[in-house]
Formats: structure tokens, sequence, C-alpha cells
């Protein structure tokens, strides 16, 4: 049985696609209730993977876990009116419980930043008290209209961290810090080219006076937020009360950051290095590294076969490498080679009686599709060295596709046509929202970023002719 018969080809319907792949490859499910998922441990061992590697970054920088209440005095929110005003219509809101309507409504967390600051303003009082770094594994609430696995539910997984400083430039450095975090991570585990840069003011985090975010493009030639990294000023330490007294003995505000990533990363995951067979999976993440099939046509060798195939992934898995076998006996191994295919297994090792007889196994990376015999002997040397160097080989892959997909455009006419055409149109911007606006109102194309790369260069905005610095990218996004 062909497990990829149903599954719509990229080049015909890449949204079709998507979704054909996360079903069948038991990622995730549609749950009951509108706009949400269930995660399935396919796709739950992937975020786990992310969440164990991506928690040590995170304390690397000096950041400790904690957990908040889900639910929200709906006063919090109500004290910072831009982050009202941006998550107002999200909101999903508890006005009855325990068998009474409640004297205050309470929101289901859609971030943290109120519930947080509000016990920030408990703990902050003096200077020794910052800097104060909290990070927080959850999940959240935004109700969303229209919604797409992993992409965008109405309930989803993060990870949201949130710190308090004495200066303007710890916060700043802070900000930085953690979007070349998600960069870094994202590159190296994800092996996802990332565009870090910074956020129009239009597009910026409600209550932030800056974002910075890490942009993928994906194979549909549409733009991912993969992560952000917001500066909030002084906005919610003035909200909230937090204040210390510095070394003179003078009252000060705080300065904050939050930054975050999600669920999303795994549909990020999907849509950078999936193929018409379905997933693939870079090793660093991959729940399974390797899958053995076990070939037999007798019980003798079922018995003889079964046996050395247990001994192979004792073996692999006492030198760090995941392994499993699949062992099950009413299914054909044809159907099983599919069956890993479409799961996105990195590689996958047969081994049937003649193969014992030789001392060698077949085997199969996922991402080329290759068959070769390898020896048994230090076979643990041989996939460590091919799991790392997969790894690496689907980054400059995926790294080739966004470079070719970059197009240095000037003029109105060719940067509609860029847009049009999918892609990332790099353009000069002459910082105006209306001009920002007239590029969304004709191709539905947003400003992405302000690369961090971006070197300043005497130009003219695209739009409107006026003088420009800089480029900075636009594209359409999901």
């Amino acid at each position: 049985m062909n497990l990829t018969k149903g599954i719509t080809k990229q080049s015909e319907d890449f949204s079709r696609w998507y979704t054909d792949v996360i079903q069948k490859a038991e990622l995730a499910d549609y749950a009951p209730v509108k706009g949400c998922m269930v995660i399935r441990p396919n796709g739950y061992g992937i975020w786990e993977r992310i969440q164990q590697i991506l928690d040590g970054l995170i304390k690397e920088t000096g950041c400790r876990n904690a957990y908040f209440p889900i639910f929200i005095p709906e006063s919090f929110i109500k004290k910072e009116k831009d982050h009202l005003e941006g998550f107002s219509p999200e909101c999903a809101v508890v006005t009855y419980a325990g068998g009474e309507e409640l004297t205050e409504k309470l929101i289901v967390r859609p971030t943290s930043e109120t519930i947080m600051y509000y016990m920030f303003a408990k703990w902050v009082n003096s200077y020794r008290d910052l800097p104060l770094l909290i990070n927080q594994w959850a999940n959240v609430v935004r109700w969303e209209m229209r919604t797409r696995l992993f992409l965008r539910t109405s309930e989803f997984l993060w990870q949201e961290g949130h710190t308090a400083h004495a200066t303007y430039e710890e916060a700043e450095a802070r900000t930085l810090q953690m979007i070349k975090v998600y960069s870094d991570f994202a590159e190296k585990y994800l092996a996802i080219p990332v565009i870090p840069g910074r956020k129009s003011d239009r597009e910026k985090f409600a209550g932030a006076d800056k974002t910075y975010t890490i942009e993928i493009l994906t194979k549909e030639m549409k733009c991912l937020q993969g992560g952000t990294s917001h500066n909030l000023g002084q906005n919610f330490s003035k909200a909230f009360g937090i204040n210390f007294l510095d070394q003179a003995g003078k009252t000060q505000q705080a300065w904050q950051t939050s930054w975050g990533v999600s669920t999303r990363l795994i549909g990020a995951v999907i849509m950078t290095h999936g193929d018409d067979k379905g997933l693939i999976l870079p090793p660093e993440i991959a729940p399974i590294q390797v899958i053995i099939v076990p070939i037999w046509k007798s019980d003798e060798q079922k018995a003889l076969v079964s046996s050395r195939v247990s001994e192979l992934c004792r073996l692999l898995n006492s030198h760090g490498i995941r392994t499993e076998a699949d062992l099950r006996d009413n299914v054909t191994p044809g159907y099983k080679f599919n069956d890993w295919e479409m799961k996105g297994v990195p590689i996958r090792l047969e081994l049937g009686p003649r193969d014992l007889e030789s001392g060698s196994a077949m085997l199969c990376r996922r991402d080329e599709g290759k068959k070769e015999a390898v020896k048994l002997e230090g076979i643990q040397v041989v996939l460590k060295e091919l799991l790392g160097r997969i790894q690496k080989e689907l980054l400059e892959k995926a790294r080739k596709f966004v470079s070719e997909n970059i197009h240095e455009v000037d003029g109105w006419d060719r940067t509609v046509e860029v847009l049009e055409r999918g892609g990332i149109a790099s353009a000069h911007w002459c910082q105006s929202a209306e001009c920002e606006e007239k590029i969304k109102e004709t191709t539905k194309a947003t400003l992405r970023c302000i690369p961090l790369s971006a070197v300043e260069e005497t130009g003219k905005c695209a739009v409107c002719g006026a003088e420009s610095r800089r480029r900075v990218y636009f594209s359409k996004a999901y």
C-alpha cells in the first residue's frame, strides 16, 4: 500500500499538501472545538525536542522557568491601552464560573505580560532585584477567525520570556540577544535559514517600543514569522508600577522585554523541508533518527532477524542515536517504508537474512531517497557522521532557495510584479505608513522586516519616490 497516495502535490495546491502531510504523518488532528488542534504523539515528539533544546539555550542566558495563571483579570488587560487594542478581538472571556456570574470578567491568557507584570511590581523594589529574567512554557488562547494547523490556531503552545532591567540599554541588549538565540536555534537545529530584522511601527507588537522578528521564507513563497523579541520600553512598568530604588536612592521605572516562539515552528519545518512523499525532519529535532525495518519470510528468519535488530537498536541508542525498530508483523516491508518516509525519519535501515550473512544493512536517506549497503561493524560511527551531514545539507538547500527568491527591486511596477509572483521584494521605503499600506492594499504583501543586516544605501521609495536610506523586505505572509 502506498501511503503517499491521496497526498496533494506541492505544485498543485501547497496549502492542501501541507494539511495532507500533517494528517497522514499523524502530527496533529482537528479538535471538536473549532479552531483548535490535537497534537498527536508524532507532532508532540518534535515539540519536545524543540522545547528541550531551546530551554537549555534560554537558561544559558540567565533565565529561569516559572508558571503563571491562565486566567487574567479584565482590569489588568485594560491597564495598557495599546496592548488592549491589539488583543481585544482575539480574547476569550470567562463570565460565568462556580455556578454564578463573575463580578470581574477573566481573560483566558492570550499572552502573559499583564499577569506577570502585576507580580513583577511586587518582586522588584531595588536595583538589586534587577535584572529579573523569567521564562514560561505554556498554552495561550487567541480566538482566531481563520485557522491552519500549527500556523494559526485558537490555542497553541509556546515559550514566552519576560525580563525587567534597570536601563534602556540593558533591555535593548536583551531584546537583540534573544532574537539571535532564535536565529541560531532555527539554523543550527531546525536547518531553517531565517531573516532577523525589526518590524515597522504598524507591524510591531501591541504595547512595544520595538519588535524584532525572524522571518522564514517557505516553499509556498510566503513569509512566516518564526519568533519575535520585543523591547517594551517602560509602557508596562508605568501601567503596573514596576518601580525600584536606584543606587542613588531615587525611584526609577523598570525597562522591559518579552519574547517567544511557538508550535508554529513545526509548521515551518514541514513547509521548509517537506516533499511530495511527506515530511522530512532535520536529524537534530527528529524524535526518531534511525528506523530499522526487519525483513523475513519465515518464523525462523523472524526470530533470527528480530534478535539482531534488537541488539542493533540498543547499540545505536547507547551511542546517542535515537533509534527504533518496526517489528509490526501485520503489514508488509513496503508499507513500512512508505510509512516512515511519510513521517520524515532521516535514516532507514533494512535488515534481512542476506544482510546478516554479509554483515551489512541497506541504508536509505529520507532526504535523497538513495539506497546503499553499509557494514554493520562500526555502523554507529557511520550513522553519526551521516546524520550530521544530512542536517548540514538540509540547511544549505534551504539557504539556496531563500537566496534565489529574494529579489532586489526598484520602482513601483517591478515591486508589484515580484510580490504578485511570490518571494521577497527587497525595496526602498520612505518609512511612511501610507506607502506601507499602499503596498498591502495592492499586493496583499506586508513589510516583513527591516533586516538587521541592512546597510545604509541611498535610494528612492518604491511607492512614492521619496528619499530612502535602506532597503526593507516585503512579502506575502501567513
